[in-house]
């Protein structure tokens, strides 16, 4: 054998030596699959839309978003305006207790659950919680299969993990990728209370509910949402905390709803330009917009403008870290705020109190004034104990609580600044602000006065031009 053909069989063998050994690095799921698949189940429910209204989960759906997998799928004979929603669940009890996400039972007339075995139950909607996206069912049978439950506390990005579930009514179909990222926020439109798990496994319309298993076999989040223009998957993949799902399990058992925790803040992220002007060192922590007049952050002593660094000793890197530490708190405990304000730390102690269950009760508690300008300012009436704060007389200026104008922005306009006069004319409530900012059109000058700190000057903003 010549010298080259050595070379390259020794090439070759190497090669196949570090093919081998990728290979053996690879995880197998096949155990998994097999001991966990039988407690996997395909979930169908019957939703009775009212007449004329669009199908469920396609409602103002936007492209490029979030988008549900369990959108319903029409029922091949459907009944008049009633369609078929498709999804996973998986059995969490021997005696018939399943989890599975809301959007896929909710307003469902009836919901059946079939097993790997093929056998079919009607199931039942013990109760289900929208702000989770979870849903607890109970069908009648014994000695089922279960799953093992995990700690979702332990992910990190780039661990290895599996889903089981039905796409498109596909029954018992694995896949499988890597965590991409944990704790992620979708924004505070969209399931605040969530720290979603970021993965790349391949999901689709009818994954959702579907368990989320990491390696050692254990489920460690519920498959809930995917982003997607087109519906399908494109990459983006993301599972509710199991952790978070059995807080809610254990409270859907025992009194048929969920409650939640809150402290009266409204907050939000710290931009590069906010902690320049507020002297801070770093962009990290939750910046108080708002306070809940009464609430339980107002008599703890939180101030508008206070950054929120940690909760419970547990680090507030972002503001959507805030509202799940919040949220999973027990109702009726004391939580210890770190707090950064004017650059000095504080410790406030504040008692967490039951967040509203429906939207109208917590408008009702937010107090909130609306206020609707051409400026894109939003501001809030300046409540008595804020007046002392800020060292304000009575009827004296409102309060700046979010910043959605361009040129407001440009203008370094921040919540927590108070308006004091619009043009000649003093200022003491939104309704006051909004009517003296009327008389103003397109490509006007607004002549602003206000306080910040110690400080009250005059700004100048033009009137944004329509389009």
């Amino acid at each position: 054998m010549s010298k080259t053909s050595k070379r390259w069989t020794a090439v070759a063998a190497l090669l196949l030596v570090t093919a081998s050994a990728a290979a053996a690095s690879l995880p197998d799921f096949t155990g998994i699959v097999e001991k966990n698949g039988p407690a996997v189940v395909n979930v169908q429910a019957v939703i009775t839309q009212p007449e004329g209204a669009m199908p469920a989960g396609a409602q103002g759906m936007p492209p490029d978003f979030f988008r549900f997998f369990g959108i319903p799928m029409p029922r091949q004979q459907p009944g008049a305006g009633e369609e078929m929603s498709l999804g996973s669940g998986f059995i969490i009890s021997s005696d018939g207790y399943i989890l599975t996400n809301n959007h896929v039972v909710a307003h469902a007339s009836k919901v059946t659950v079939k097993l790997s075995d093929r056998r079919d139950y009607t199931a039942k909607v013990v109760g289900a919680d929208p702000s989770y996206d979870i849903a607890l069912l109970k069908i009648d049978a014994k000695n089922l299969p279960t799953v093992s439950i995990g700690d979702s506390n332990t992910l990190k990005a780039g661990q290895w993990v599996l889903a089981i579930g039905s796409p498109y009514g596909l029954s018992h179909t694995v896949t499988a990728g890597i965590v991409s990222a944990v704790g992620r926020s979708l924004g505070n439109s969209d399931q605040p209370y969530v720290p979603f798990i970021q993965t790349d496994v391949p999901i689709n319309r009818g994954n959702s509910g579907g368990p989320l298993f990491n390696l050692d076999g254990q489920v460690v989040g519920i498959n809930s949402q995917i982003f997607s223009n087109s519906g399908g998957y494109m990459g983006l993949s993301f599972a509710i905390p199991i952790d978070v799902a059995m807080n809610a399990v254990q409270q859907l058992k025992a009194k048929g709803y969920v409650s939640r925790g809150m402290i009266g803040v409204f907050v939000q992220p710290l931009t590069q330009s906010l902690a320049k002007s507020m002297k801070l060192g770093s962009e990290s922590g939750a910046l108080v917009a708002k306070l809940v007049p009464g609430g339980a952050a107002e008599t703890a002593g939180v101030h508008v403008r206070d950054l929120i660094t940690a909760f419970n000793g547990q680090p507030v890197y972002d503001a959507s870290d805030l509202p799940p530490m919040v949220g999973m708190a027990p109702i009726g405990s004391t939580a210890r705020l770190s707090v950064l304000r004017d650059g000095k730390p504080l410790t406030l102690d504040v008692k967490i109190e039951a967040a509203p269950r429906n939207a109208a009760d917590l408008a009702a508690v937010q107090g909130r004034a609306e206020s609707g300008n051409n400026l894109g300012l939003e501001v809030e009436n300046i409540t008595p104990q804020q007046r002392s704060q800020l060292g304000l007389k009575n009827g004296e200026g409102v309060l700046i609580t979010r910043v959605l104008g361009q040129a407001a922005m440009q203008a370094g306009l921040q919540p927590g600044d108070v308006i004091l006069m619009v043009g000649q004319r003093s200022v003491g409530s939104a309704k006051a602000f909004d009517q003296a900012l009327q008389g103003y059109k397109p490509g006007d000058e607004v002549m602003l006065l206000v306080r910040r700190d110690n400080v009250t000057q005059f700004i100048a903003i033009p009137v944004p031009k329509p389009g």
